[in-house]
């Protein structure tokens, strides 16, 4: 039985084999080895030479943090910004790792990656989104996305989301409304490019305060026409003239009082005439 060995020139030292497991801990090319500055790191109290050190290990392992943010670019937010807070997360990790609890780049990653996921979810939003709603949003996205894998696929309904997340249909219903609901338009965004265009605030109606004055206005017409012609003299001068009641009283050779009294008598009567007329209007609402 023939048996191959490794051919070893003369003069050379045999190179010694990879250990598979190292290997294994470093899949990419911006994991370094830092494990001995880790260790320095650990042993030295605050001041200027641990800060060197922890300096030495951010600026090792921002390649890696700067990869992590890159997965999450074009959702809305620069990659300038996705850095700076995956940086702020690589910080954390190197302040909490702890050498002797296996490989920095096993705690690192998820920890970066937390802290970017967390400034979507606090900080993105155009209006703050109780978590709760966060995460059943982010499983309604997940699900619309494995549901509609086959090419053809109909839009998944609410029925076949909520069996697939195990939601109720009212959890999925709150987590699709959501998914518009990531940012806002301005009501000042142009809707159309021609010379013609228009924002979003002129294609909004609201009611017209106006109207029910108007609709007030024809149902007292016929009651005020119905009072005797002193009464009517009486609430023009009071709420067209605005004169006082004592001024009205000696223009008409009475007591303030008794002004006072066909006042408050004249409006009853306009007003339960004009309610009455208006409830028996179909499609009319008598307000009180």
């Amino acid at each position: 039985m023939l048996i191959e060995t490794p051919t070893i020139r003369p003069g050379t030292t045999p190179q010694p084999t990879a250990d598979p497991a190292a290997t294994a801990r470093r899949r990419h090319d911006d994991a370094p080895d830092t494990m001995a500055l880790f260790g320095r790191l650990a042993g030295l109290a605050d001041g200027p030479e641990r800060d060197a050190v922890r300096d030495e290990l951010v600026t090792a392992w921002l390649p890696m943090a700067h990869r992590i943010a890159g997965r999450f670019r074009d959702r809305g937010e620069s990659l300038e910004d996705l850095r700076q807070v995956a940086a702020l997360g690589l910080v954390k990790a190197i302040d909490r790792f702890d050498p002797g609890r296996g490989a920095f780049e096993s705690y690192a990653v998820p920890t970066i990656t937390g802290e970017v996921k967390r400034h979507f979810r606090d900080r993105m939003w155009a209006l703050r989104v109780p978590r709760r709603v966060q995460e059943l949003r982010n499983k309604v996205r997940v699900a619309r996305r494995e549901l509609a894998q086959s090419p053809g696929s109909p839009e998944p309904s609410v029925a076949a989301l909520a069996a697939h997340t195990g939601l109720t249909e009212e959890e999925v219903g709150a987590g699709m409304e959501a998914l518009e609901s990531f940012s806002t338009l301005s009501l000042d965004a142009e809707l159309s490019a021609g010379d013609d265009g228009y924002s979003l605030a002129d294609t909004l109606g609201a009611a017209d305060a106006s109207y029910d004055t108007v609709i007030d206005r024809e149902s007292a017409k016929e009651g005020l026409r119905r009072l005797p012609e002193r009464e009517r003299a009486i609430l023009y001068m009071r709420f067209f003239e605005d004169m006082t009641q004592s001024r009205i009283a000696d223009c008409l050779g009475i007591s303030q009082m008794h002004v006072s009294r066909l006042i408050s008598r004249s409006c009853a009567r306009v007003r339960d005439e004009a309610m009455g007329e208006r409830a028996t209007r179909p499609g009319h609402t008598v307000r009180t």
